[in-house]
């Protein structure tokens, strides 16, 4: 009787079905389950990441602002100066003139020389930009001019640097008082380095719309601390030059500029009076 053997491909299946699943590549276990307080960290840092981004969009977009609305402000005054200064004109020009051309001719050469302005060794000069008056002193020797300054802080916007500042004043200095504690930024142009008895230091120079009399210039000045000065502003040569002709044995050849919220131009000789006073003192 003849036997039947199983043929080879019967033994083969045999063989993968009692092997069963081992031929299956294992499957990784699944991840632990997240307990609450992991999933509270993960909302949080989500949170988090969304609130800062929005912090930084909306500085961004305040600081433009902010840097509008000083230029806009300094439009306004500016327009506003010039309007007083066209006030001004058209007054002249209906006055009758009844002074002789030689006379007129003497009077205007007195703060003129060469096409150049005559200035005393003290000045009052406006700052649009700021809104206020302040004095100056000349000071030919200096070479860059410098403003007093406070509380100066860097800062950087844009990728530039700027600073932050206060004017540096005193109760006696004349301003239009409500820029007194105003901050003023702007941005720094280049540092120039001091050298001094006391040691070498590092200034910031910072580029301001000034006016003086009939000049109208963007001057930079150095910022400093000068309260324990007379003047809060001292004018260099970096400014004078080419332009001006100083008059040492005069003061204030110039009318003080006009700004809102400030007095009026004809009120500045009992300023200028206190300077002629402390002169006279220490002589």
């Amino acid at each position: 009787m003849r036997h039947c053997l199983p043929s080879v491909g019967t033994l083969l299946l045999a063989t993968l079905l009692l092997s069963g699943c081992t031929l299956l590549p294992e499957r990784e276990p699944p991840p632990p389950p997240v307990t609450s307080a992991e999933f509270q960290a993960r909302i949080d840092r989500l949170e988090g990441a969304v609130t800062a981004s929005c912090v930084t969009g909306q500085q961004a977009r305040l600081d433009q602002q902010l840097q509008r609305q000083q230029a806009l402000s300094a439009d306004v005054r500016e327009v506003g100066s010039l309007l007083r200064q066209l006030r001004g004109e058209v007054a002249q020009l209906g006055r009758p003139d009844d002074q002789p051309e030689a006379t007129r001719e003497c009077r205007d050469s007195q703060t003129r020389l060469d096409n150049k302005e005559i200035l005393g060794r003290s000045e009052w000069i406006g700052l649009p930009g700021v809104g206020t008056y302040l004095k100056a002193r000349i000071d030919s020797g200096a070479a860059t001019s410098s403003l007093s300054a406070t509380e100066i802080t860097r800062f950087e916007r844009d990728g530039e640097n700027w600073v932050r500042f206060k004017l540096g004043l005193n109760e006696a200095d004349s301003v239009v008082d409500s820029v007194r504690d105003e901050w003023i930024e702007a941005p720094v142009e280049r540092r120039v380095r001091i050298i001094q008895a006391s040691g070498e230091e590092s200034r910031p120079v910072i580029s301001l719309l000034m006016t003086l009399g009939p000049l109208r210039e963007t001057v930079q000045f150095t910022l400093n601390d000068r309260t324990h000065l007379d003047h809060p502003v001292l004018l260099g040569r970096r400014f004078l030059m080419d332009i001006t002709v100083i008059d040492v044995a005069e003061q204030y050849l110039h009318e003080r500029p006009e700004f809102p919220g400030g007095r009026p131009a004809e009120e500045a000789g009992a300023d200028e009076a206190t300077d002629r006073d402390e002169e006279e003192a220490e002589e």
